[in-house]
């Protein structure tokens, strides 16, 4: 049987139809985000040669497996290995027939060039599609905010259970420790810290989960200091369980409520401490796909808006639409609706 209090909380959330409606549209984008290869690929998707499937996008083939010289990958955009292939099967090529990095050498104007009916929302400074770089970008920035939210949250929650449950001097040495820790500019540190190590994805996930845990220890916290003197808390006491087992059925459900309202929030926060850090050269690896970087080309190129303008229009879109869906949880979980 259904929980009474979960099927309020799902009917509260799909009452807030701003957000009901931004969480279908998101996943809609994120969805095809994920398939970026499927979607923009200087590859095919798949090609039929002598009765046989292949499946460039996954699989490296040499140009002897169509009937080429050359033991190296096929160029598939090349008119020889296209005709070779074509002889005997045919090619499925994306709708966006460039992937992030590919460089188009056949624009008939100086990169960065506007957009034409071959790139959709033009080229940048190097001559690659703006609108397949946004693709694995967007897919980039939310993987990566989702993980770090949810890295974040674990740590948080942990840390504010144990303070909150045991208090005193535990309680008093681990809040001084993390007003210290939370008085250090993050920004700063991370630009230091991005600047000694090469910087790649898991880098920077680590370095800013450092920092972002603390966000949600004060919430968790502050429900388990109400928590713990709770009847039913002291009466478990009474029965004999263990603190580990009264924390995690009896005093988590309840903080968890203030913790999943949180969430969306530090999902933006973590996309947009990432874009801040690619648009000033911190960021990810050069090359790499990044809407920060994006920003930073439009900055550098105010000959081409339409750099800037896209770069703003998908940073905007997709934090709103986070924005939004945090406003959804928020009245789902409110105890007044409920």
């Amino acid at each position: 049987m259904k929980n009474p209090i979960n099927q309020r909380r799902w009917e509260n959330f799909k009452n807030n139809k701003r957000g009901w409606y931004s969480l279908w549209i998101f996943t809609a984008l994120f969805t095809v985000a994920l398939f970026s290869e499927i979607v923009a690929n200087d590859k095919p998707v798949i090609v039929s040669y002598d009765e046989q499937i292949y499946f460039p996008f996954l699989f490296t083939y040499s140009e002897l497996e169509f009937g080429g010289e050359f033991e190296t990958e096929a160029d598939y955009r090349d008119e020889y290995v296209a005709e070779l292939i074509n002889a005997k099967g045919y090619l499925i090529f994306p709708p966006i027939p460039f992937s992030y990095n590919t460089i188009n050498y056949d624009l008939t104007t100086p990169a960065p060039s506007p957009p034409d009916s071959v790139n959709w929302l033009g080229t940048d400074d190097q001559g690659r599609d703006v609108l397949a770089r946004i693709l694995y970008g967007f897919r980039i920035s939310v993987i990566f905010g989702i993980t770090l939210t949810v890295f974040s949250t674990i740590i948080g929650v942990f840390a504010g259970a144990i303070q909150g449950y045991y208090g005193g001097k535990l309680d008093l040495i681990m809040q001084r420790l993390i007003e210290i820790w939370n008085a250090l500019p993050m920004l700063f540190l991370l630009i230091i810290l991005a600047s000694i190590v090469t910087p790649n994805f898991w880098w920077l996930l680590g370095i800013m989960l450092l920092f972002s845990w603390m966000s949600l220890v004060g919430i968790v916290r502050a429900e388990f200091l109400r928590g713990r003197n709770l009847d039913y808390v002291k009466a478990a006491k009474a029965l004999g369980l263990d603190d580990k087992t009264i924390m995690i059925r009896h005093v988590l459900p309840n903080a968890m409520v203030s913790t999943l309202t949180f969430m969306p929030f530090i999902l933006t926060s973590s996309i947009t401490t990432l874009t801040a850090l690619d648009f000033l050269g911190f960021g990810l690896p050069v090359g790499d796909p990044s809407l920060g970087e994006l920003i930073a080309q439009g900055k550098a190129n105010l000959q081409a808006p339409w750099l800037g303008i896209s770069a703003f229009a998908v940073l905007s879109i997709m934090l709103s639409l986070l924005v939004f869906i945090g406003e959804a949880v928020r009245d789902a979980f409110d105890p007044r609706l409920n």
